[in-house]
C-alpha cells in the first residue's frame, strides 16, 4: 500500500483526492494547502465525497511529507513554475516519489530546461525517489495513447492529437479568462496563445511521440486562429460579452524533413455556437481524439464522465488516474526522472490488488 499525499485542492487536486481514496493499492495520507482557511478541513470537502476521509488539509509540508511515500503534486505551475520546481524538489529530497501535471517543460525530460533537470535529478538521487510529469489535457492522449495507436497502423503520414471542448463547463475562471483569454478583447492575445508559449506547453509531447516512433522532430511551428462571440453568453463563471474572444483553434505542429508529422490541436469554445465550422465534439461538451492519417486511417475518440461532475472533471480524473497508477511502478525504479513513454499505460498491480477495482 502506497501512502499518497495530494498537494493542492483545486480542480486537479480535488480529482486526485477523489481518486486516491478509491484507487487500488493507494491510501490518502495527507493534503497540503497554502490557503489558511482550508487548513483543518477534511479532504472530502474538496472532492465532493459523501463521507469524511479523516484526513485534514495542512500547511505543514514537512509533517505531511514525513508520513507519505508519494506526492501527487496538483498545484498549478502555469504562472509559478519556479515555485513548483522548488516544491517538487523539496518532496524528492524528502524521499517522496512525485507525480504531477504541473511542469509542461518536463513532459519530455530530454528537451526540458537543463537546470531544472539537473536540480530535480539531484534531488531524486538524494532522496532515493522518482518523478513523473504527464499532462492534464490529458497527458495519456498526447503521448502513450498516440504511440499505442500508431502500433495499429502499417504506415503513418501524420498523427493528430486533438482536444475539442466547450470551456463554459470548466469552472476555472483564471485559466479560462486570463490564460485562455475568453471574454477578453480580440486585440489582446492571451498568455496561452502568445508566440512560443504553445510550443513550451505541448512541444514536449510532440518530441516524446516522435521519439517513441523513431522520428526526430527538427522544427515546431504554431498556428492560432481566434474568433469573437457573435452573441453574449452566460456560464458558471459569469457573463461573456458579444465581440470578445469566443473560440480559438490552436495547432502546434512538429515537422521532420519538411513534412508535418505530429500535430497537437485545441479547438476550444466558451459557447458551443461559436465557430460552428470548426470541428465539433461527437457527443456532449467535448472529447479527445487521436487521428492517424495512415494505413489504415484510424481515429480513436475518448470521453470521460464522473458522477455529479462535468466532462472536464472526467478528463481531469483520467489524467490524475494515469499519474496515480504510475506510483507503484515508479516505487520499483532507480531514482530519477521518468516520462509518459517509460511508464506502462496500465498500472502493474498484483492481481489481488487489481481485483479491488471491480464494483
Amino acid at each position: 500500500m502506497q501512502r499518497v499525499a495530494v498537494w493542492g485542492t483545486g480542480n486537479m487536486g480535488a480529482a486526485a483526492i477523489r481518486s486516491v481514496t478509491g484507487f487500488p493499492g493507494l491510501e490518502l495520507a495527507g493534503v497540503i494547502t497554502s490557503t489558511p482557511d482550508k487548513v483543518g478541513r477534511d479532504a472530502a470537502d474538496f472532492a465532493r465525497l459523501a463521507a469524511p476521509t479523516g484526513v485534514a488539509a495542512s500547511d505543514d509540508v514537512d509533517a505531511v511529507l514525513a508520513r507519505c511515500d508519494a506526492v501527487a503534486y496538483m498545484a498549478s505551475g502555469d504562472i509559478r513554475p519556479d515555485d513548483a520546481v522548488a516544491d517538487i524538489e523539496r518532496c524528492l529530497r524528502a524521499g517522496a516519489h512525485v507525480v504531477t501535471p504541473s511542469l509542461y517543460s518536463l513532459y519530455d525530460p530530454r528537451s526540458a530546461p537543463p537546470d531544472w533537470v539537473d536540480r530535480l535529478t539531484a534531488a531524486a538521487a538524494h532522496g532515493g525517489a522518482t518523478l513523473l510529469v504527464s499532462g492534464v489535457d490529458p497527458g495519456w492522449a498526447n503521448d502513450a495513447l498516440a504511440v499505442v495507436a500508431a502500433g495499429l497502423c502499417t504506415r503513418i503520414r501524420t498523427i493528430r492529437c486533438q482536444e475539442i471542448f466547450d470551456y463554459s463547463t470548466y469552472d476555472q475562471p483564471h485559466a479560462v479568462r486570463v490564460s485562455c483569454g475568453f471574454g477578453g478583447a480580440m486585440d489582446d492575445v492571451p498568455m496561452m496563445l502568445l508566440p512560443t508559449i504553445p510550443t513550451m506547453v505541448w512541444g514536449g509531447n510532440i518530441r516524446l511521440i516522435g521519439r517513441g516512433l523513431g522520428l526526430e522532430i527538427d522544427k515546431i511551428t504554431e498556428v492560432v486562429e481566434r474568433l469573437p462571440l457573435e452573441e453574449s453568453c452566460d456560464t458558471v463563471m459569469g457573463r461573456f460579452e458579444k465581440g470578445t474572444q469566443g473560440a480559438f483553434f490552436l495547432k502546434v505542429i512538429g515537422w521532420a524533413d519538411g513534412q508535418e508529422r505530429i500535430v497537437v490541436e485545441h479547438i476550444t469554445r466558451i459557447d458551443p455556437a461559436c465557430a460552428p465550422h470548426w470541428p465539433q465534439p461527437d457527443e456532449g461538451v467535448g472529447d479527445h481524439r487521436v487521428i492517424i492519417d495512415g494505413d489504415p486511417q484510424l481515429t480513436i475518440v475518448t470521453r470521460a464522465d464522473v458522477p455529479g461532475g462535468t466532462r472536464a472533471d472526467g478528463g481531469n480524473t483520467t489524467a490524475a488516474n494515469r499519474l496515480l497508477g504510475a506510483i507503484a511502478w515508479l516505487a520499483e525504479q532507480k531514482p530519477g526522472i521518468y516520462d509518459g513513454l517509460d511508464v506502462p499505460l496500465r498500472p502493474l498491480l498484483p492481481a489481488e490488488v487489481e481485483a479491488t477495482r471491480w464494483v
